[in-house]
């Protein structure tokens, strides 16, 4: 591995991607596990707000889009959109997508893999703002203004 891959954070990356991979595999192959058309509708509902915000996220950022947490030196700070909502709506988008997945596929092992992303995009998100404030000194008023991952709550 390169260093300029983990200069950017791409230990992050990896993380996310092995956990990701885990939720994937484990909701198909430990399907079915209980039966509650409830829990079933909830996962389809947190699949359409993770698309609702993946591409919200996606058409805000543009050409910012990156999975580093490092932002590169052309990177222009976005504040509009979705970002004008929630700092981090990319990860909310997976974390919500990944608990629809496991509930959708009424998975044990695969909503236990997703909800291990909560506390690993937590800090990843933690690590990105710290590169954020030193790359834009306006970044501190935009923390203040708008919530991390859920609008006015967290």
């Amino acid at each position: 591995m390169s260093d300029g891959f983990l200069q950017r954070g791409g230990h992050w990356v990896l993380g996310q991607s092995v956990l990701l991979s885990a939720i994937i595999a484990s909701g198909i192959l430990g399907r079915n596990q209980w039966h509650s058309l409830a829990l079933t509708l909830c996962g389809a509902c947190l699949l359409l707000i993770a698309a609702a915000c993946g591409l919200a996220g996606a058409v805000s950022l543009g050409r910012n889009l990156t999975p580093f947490p490092k932002p590169s030196a052309r990177t222009q700070l976005v504040q509009t959109g979705i970002y004008a909502l929630m700092r981090h709506p990319l990860y909310t988008a997976v974390f919500c997508g990944s608990v629809g997945w496991a509930l959708a596929w009424r998975s044990w092992p695969a909503l236990l893999a997703a909800l291990a992303l909560a506390p690993l995009f937590d800090a990843k998100a933690r690590c990105e703002e710290r590169w954020l404030r030193q790359q834009f000194p306006e970044y501190c008023s935009y923390e203040h203004r708008v919530r991390r991952f859920i609008p006015w709550v967290y």
